[in-house]
């Protein structure tokens, strides 16, 4: 520990006295500084032993004193050290009154002892306490090292907590918590979440203190460059010293370490699942199987889910949105234990195999009430396949990354569009168009007020050509029906009785009703 007061009382060799301010010997001393300025505060730093022969104190004036005693407090001075035998054979009583009165410890320093000796102890305690930091600092990198080669970063998160004498917790890049110790900081952990994303937000390294001062806890980002792949927190009750700043500084280096790959083993990776998906897709499962051998496990097995993500339109700042995107999914299927295949399609591509039902569709379900723009990613999810079904698959996530694009939603289900209506289909200003220049002819006649075509229109194809249906529907005679529909062929130039210009009719009249749906 750093020298303090008490420790220099008890020095055999400087003989010094106590004469004020017995309760404070336990404050920690930075420094001794030499003044005899009656006003020494505009070289105080504080943390300072002050020491004076009063050679230009009027030290026998009560009130200066008590002045000069409270501007030292204020600067931070922890103790005044008082030469005897030079200026004053005693102290004078005035200081002493002032310095019990404000609490300042006042020291006696007797003639035989030098101010230099007391600069020197202190000097040396202080050299001392740096030196056992240090050392401390180097056998705790050393144990976390070995903890870190043999067991793992729980073993260095536990260690890191015994060195700090507190509690520590590592997250991963969803701000989920990997590890803690001890068991106890669990649900403290927890609730730094919250500050573990928005410290993700900054560019690595990042660091923020979150807490009181019983509750002191330092957030410290874990990653290289911009990409933060996790987070370690450290609670203490107090700010850390020395050695305890070395002993996280190294526990950062070696979770950093552990949680960040190489970029030649990721790029590898990557072309080995690229070349594994497209074995899938091709129909070669059992060539996929092979060349993946154990590194993917059961995945290439049924049932999984092939979900393409693309970067939603629109500018943004801050970190891109698809690689945020795949670290979510990553560290979902690593907190569950599962294994996920993704595979970059250049910067604003992802396609990723992940297992049916498990966290990975479980985090990418999770984006299905959020729109494309407050995601950032727009993703098409297939339904659950099989080794032999993986090219339909991908037609099915492709198809559903379609119909998000156009929605504006940031994950639409294949299934979903399965089992719905093909209404939501037709709300596409492609579809549109057509409808109204296919349609225009009619509203134009009936515009005129010489007849309703569009809706007699509407009400003969609903009751599929039956007439008498249809003009009950109308609430007019069959046979004004009979010439609303030839009155419709001569307009259009086209054939009720071809199949195709009745289904594109209906078509055209079921899209411009969909144009105040909420679909949309």
């Amino acid at each position: 520990m750093p020298p303090t007061l008490a420790s220099l009382v008890q020095h055999s060799a400087l003989k010094l006295t106590v004469r004020a301010g017995e309760d404070r010997l336990g404050t920690a001393v930075r420094w001794a500084h030499v003044s005899e300025l009656a006003d020494p505060v505009p070289y105080m730093e504080g943390g300072e032993l002050l020491l004076t022969t009063a050679l230009t104190l009027d030290a026998e004036d009560p009130e200066a004193m008590r002045r000069y005693v409270r501007r030292l407090l204020a600067a931070g001075v922890v103790g005044l050290g008082f030469a005897i035998g030079v200026n004053y054979e005693h102290i004078p009583e005035p200081l002493v009154d002032a310095a019990r009165a404000e609490g300042l410890p006042l020291l006696e320093v007797p003639r035989r002892t030098p101010f230099l000796a007391i600069s020197k102890a202190v000097s040396a305690a202080i050299a001392a306490d740096q030196y056992r930091a240090v050392t401390a600092g180097f056998e705790a990198q050393r144990e976390m090292t070995r903890a870190a080669l043999a067991e793992g970063p729980d073993a260095v998160v536990a260690r890191l907590a015994a060195h700090v004498d507190g509690w520590a917790a590592l997250y991963d890049t969803s701000g989920a918590v990997l590890a803690v110790s001890p068991e106890w900081a669990a649900r403290r952990a927890a609730r730094l979440t919250p500050d573990v994303e928005r410290l993700r937000e900054r560019p690595a390294p990042a660091s923020a203190v979150v807490g009181g001062t019983e509750d002191r806890v330092e957030l410290q980002s874990l990653g290289t460059g911009r990409r933060v792949r996790g987070a370690l927190a450290v609670g203490t009750g107090a700010p850390l010293g020395t050695a305890e700043r070395y002993a996280v500084h190294s526990a950062i280096a070696l979770l950093t370490l552990t949680t960040e790959r190489s970029r030649s083993l990721q790029a590898a990776e990557s072309r080995l699942g690229a070349a594994v998906l497209r074995m899938m897709l091709s129909g070669q499962p059992d060539h996929a199987r092979a060349v993946a051998g154990d590194l993917y496990g059961g995945l290439l097995d049924a049932p999984f889910r092939l979900l393409i993500a693309e970067t939603a339109p629109g500018e943004r700042e801050g970190e891109p949105p698809l690689p945020a995107f795949a670290d979510a999914l990553e560290s979902a299927a690593a907190h569950a234990g599962e294994t996920v295949l993704a595979v970059p399609e250049g910067e604003d591509r992802l396609l990723v195999l992940a297992g049916d039902g498990g966290a990975v569709v479980t985090a990418c379900e999770g984006y299905a009430a959020r729109d494309a723009e407050e995601a950032g990613v727009v993703v098409g999810l297939s339904a659950p396949a099989g080794p032999i079904a993986a090219a339909a698959a991908y037609k099915q996530a492709e198809q559903a990354l379609s119909v998000a694009r156009r929605r504006g939603r940031a994950l639409v289900e294949h299934e979903e569009l399965a089992a719905g209506s093909v209404l939501p289909l037709l709300a596409d200003d492609a579809v549109r168009a057509f409808a109204d220049g296919m349609l225009r002819p009619l509203n134009e006649h009936d515009a005129t007020g010489r007849g309703d075509l569009v809706a007699s229109l509407r009400a003969w194809l609903s009751r599929h050509g039956q007439w008498d249906a249809a003009a009950a529907d109308l609430g007019v005679h069959r046979h004004t029906l009979r010439y609303r529909m030839r009155r419709v062929e001569e307009i259009l130039g086209r054939s009720l009785d071809d199949a195709d210009v009745r289904m594109e009719l209906w078509l055209a009249l079921k899209a411009t009703a969909t144009e105040s749906s909420p679909e949309q």
